[in-house]
């Protein structure tokens, strides 16, 4: 959303965000990056608030993965400002690293370590990070296996587990960083359709339990279920923002309704 279109945009939002008196965890204004001629993001505006979910969506190419991708600096912006936790992201080392340590991400692929176990995939970080001693970071690797619901999969490699598996020991490798904000980019996109199910389980109590989380996701009845608020991309841009209400009663914008009448 540029900025000469921000007055229309809040009055066809669905939500009341706009006018929210909180301090928001993270704000973007006015994004853009560009990929060569092409611009991917075309000056974002949003807010994002403790213990938010936010649920991103839109069709492919629509720019939202590189959205969340700036938030941590995994795609560099080339224009506007975002600010984490207080903490604008530019690039200044000190602050990439300050903001990293409070971001966890969970991608469409699972990035684990083919090589190393579960159990070493979810320690390394907090070991080397954050100064866990190896039996703090295996005693806090066991509970979040437990929250994940495969604690039996401690000793396993990654190539012994199913797909479903591996993207609940990507989240548990992600938790044992102590992350104030989670994003998830398509999370489930990879997975064959009966292991869906056990990986949205973990994100709804993920977001019961008042994570703030960035959520990019095709499973709309999902996110209708744990959503705070929707925003909707198209051609790198936010379209229309609101409540999981208003998106499945009353969108206003045409774009919205065409890509809601393909999904569901």
């Amino acid at each position: 959303m540029n900025d000469s279109g921000s007055e229309a945009f809040q009055e066809n939002s669905g939500g009341d965000s706009g006018s929210d008196s909180r301090t928001p965890i993270i704000i973007c204004e006015n994004v853009t990056v560009s990929f060569g001629d092409f611009q991917a993001l075309k000056g974002i505006s949003a807010e994002f608030y403790e213990k938010e979910v936010v649920v991103i969506f839109g069709p492919s190419g629509s720019g939202k993965s590189t959205f969340i991708r700036t938030i941590n600096r995994l795609e560099e912006h080339d224009g506007g400002r975002i600010v984490v936790d207080g903490v604008e992201l530019n690039d200044d080392v000190g602050n990439l690293a300050q903001i990293r340590s409070e971001i966890g991400m969970v991608f469409q692929q699972f990035n684990l370590f083919p090589h190393l176990s579960v159990m070493r995939n979810i320690t390394l970080a907090p070991q080397k990070v954050r100064g866990l001693s190896r039996r703090e970071a295996e005693e806090q690797a066991m509970a979040l296996l437990e929250r994940v619901g495969i604690p039996e999969q401690a000793a396993k490699f990654p190539a012994q587990l199913s797909g479903g598996q591996q993207q609940r020991v990507a989240i548990a490798r992600a938790l044992a960083m102590q992350p104030k904000i989670m994003l998830f980019d398509e999370p489930t996109s990879a997975l064959d359709p009966e292991m869906i199910k056990e990986v949205l389980d973990v994100m709804g109590e993920l977001a019961r339990s008042g994570m703030t989380m960035i959520i990019i996701t095709h499973e709309m009845g999902f996110a209708r279920e744990v959503a705070d608020r929707f925003l909707f991309f198209d051609e790198g841009e936010v379209v229309e923002e609101g409540t999981p209400e208003h998106f499945f009663t009353n969108p206003t914008e045409d774009r919205t309704k065409l890509f809601l009448s393909q999904i569901l």
